[in-house]
């Protein structure tokens, strides 16, 4: 079932229901109104009737005949019979019909005073009239012809009326359903000329003020949030081939050198040296893109996290670096003293923060020409900033921008060994972890890069 029919559907069956309760509520009040009304008319006339038998001494049986039969307000097949305190009839109105009642029913009457029921077709009444010591039943029957027609048209009214206003409803329902609709049909046909080919294409939007309008807008969204992905995919593989390709001609020369002519041991000997410098270079590349790449799957797969301390970070990342290059300066300072400890403990994964320290103390140390860096801790009630900082060569303005790029380097790093992509890397490890990772710099004066990390305290 399509969402136009199920919506027309659900919309008339809420309209139907509706309807329905209100016309038998309608038709319920109407009868119920309709039978309190001919009972009281009932009453009204017992008690007229018992009130000429017992007060108005000059009207007996006969003449009360002539009275009922002939007054303006008599009902159809009206009968009236009066009871004596012995449960004799000592009154009726008529003597060809009668009213069907049980002995233990004047005795009710008696009990209750006032009792309504009915005899077929026909409602009857039974009052307790007592005058001047007498104590008579009266009971009352007539059939409401007039109540009951009107009843009958009101019913009938309402059963056509509900049919047309549910099939007004359907109808009224499936074209409003499918006019509010149309837009959501729009989308559908440009989403499905939609391909990866042509990711650049987007919805319209429309006047974004009703949901409609809102689902283009998100879906737009995900439109360039899919062609961001697929760029970056691109660029991935555009260049991890550029920087492969690189160390593996370097192979290839090597290789083509040693066997183009014998040479000497010392010639093979540095052959081989050069070759291990670039099988290294080539590994040092491969497991960067693949750390990379996985950074960029979902952080379901990284592995699980738990308090770290930050200054042990440091100090780990410190050690790490400068036994592979001793003549590396690093200098490591709080800007405030913590309160406490648990301002400086984070919930994180020790060697992914290890990492990226670790990247961000060996670029201060590269780019600097004293091979010098600084580390400073800050805390306040909330976060733990940890602020690495150089007197490198600095970057550019318009290059601090892309630096989080993979393998984006500025002009000025080109002679510098590595590959770009270790600041991306960091971003994307500090998404992981819920924090934030910027940089200040200026040519020629140095850089400092700032991670920023919530505490446990």
């Amino acid at each position: 079932m399509t969402i136009r029919n199920r919506i027309a559907l659900q919309f008339s069956l809420i309209v139907a229901s509706i309807l329905v309760g209100f016309s038998l509520l309608i038709y319920f009040v109407s009868a119920d109104y309709r039978q309190e009304e001919f009972h009281d008319r009932l009453k009204g006339k017992a008690r007229t009737t018992a009130r000429f038998l017992v007060e108005v001494k000059e009207v007996d049986t006969d003449l009360l005949r002539i009275i009922d039969r002939n007054t303006l307000t008599a009902l159809f097949d009206e009968k009236v019979m009066v009871f004596d305190a012995n449960d004799q009839l000592i009154y009726s109105s008529v003597d060809d019909q009668v009213i069907h009642y049980q002995p233990s029913f004047l005795q009710h009457v008696r009990q209750q005073k006032d009792v309504e029921t009915t005899d077929g077709e026909n409602e009857v009444i039974g009052l307790l009239y007592t005058e001047g010591g007498q104590q008579l039943v009266v009971l009352a029957s007539a059939y409401d012809q007039f109540g009951k027609s009107k009843l009958r048209n009101l019913r009938q009214t309402l059963g056509w009326g509900l049919l047309g206003g549910i099939a007004l409803t359907i109808g009224l329902g499936i074209f409003f359903a499918g006019v509010s609709l149309r837009p959501i049909s729009r989308i559908n046909e440009e989403v499905q000329t939609i391909t990866a080919n042509n990711l650049q294409q987007r919805l319209d939007e429309g006047k974004r003020k009703d949901e409609v309008d809102q689902l283009a807008v998100n879906f737009n969204a995900v439109l360039a949030r899919l062609e961001q992905a697929f760029d970056q995919q691109r660029s991935f593989v555009s260049h991890a081939s550029h920087e492969l390709r690189t160390p593996l001609a370097a192979l290839k020369s090597e290789i083509q050198l040693g066997l183009r002519r014998r040479l000497s041991t010392d010639e093979y000997e540095t052959i081989l040296t050069n070759l291990s410098s670039d099988a290294d270079r080539l590994i040092n590349l491969t497991n960067s893109l693949l750390f990379l790449a996985r950074t960029l799957e979902n952080i379901n797969q990284m592995p699980s996290f738990s308090p770290v301390q930050m200054e042990e970070v440091i100090l780990l990342a410190k050690d790490e670096l400068l036994s592979v290059k001793p003549d590396y300066r690093i200098s490591f300072d709080y800007e405030n003293l913590p309160e406490s400890e648990k301002e400086t403990l984070v919930m994180g994964n020790e060697n992914l923060l290890k990492r990226v320290v670790l990247n961000l103390l060996d670029n201060a140390c590269k780019y600097s020409p004293d091979h010098t860096a600084s580390v400073r801790i800050r805390t306040n009630d909330q976060f733990c900033w940890v602020t690495v900082e150089d007197k490198g060569i600095g970057m550019a303005p318009e290059e601090v921008q892309r630096i989080f790029d993979p393998f984006y380097r500025a002009t000025n790093a080109v002679g510098y060994e590595g590959f770009g992509v270790g600041l991306s890397i960091g971003r994307r490890i500090m998404d992981l972890h819920g924090g934030r990772m910027s940089v200040d710099s200026e040519l020629n004066s140095g850089s400092r890069f700032t991670i920023q990390l919530t505490h446990l305290s």
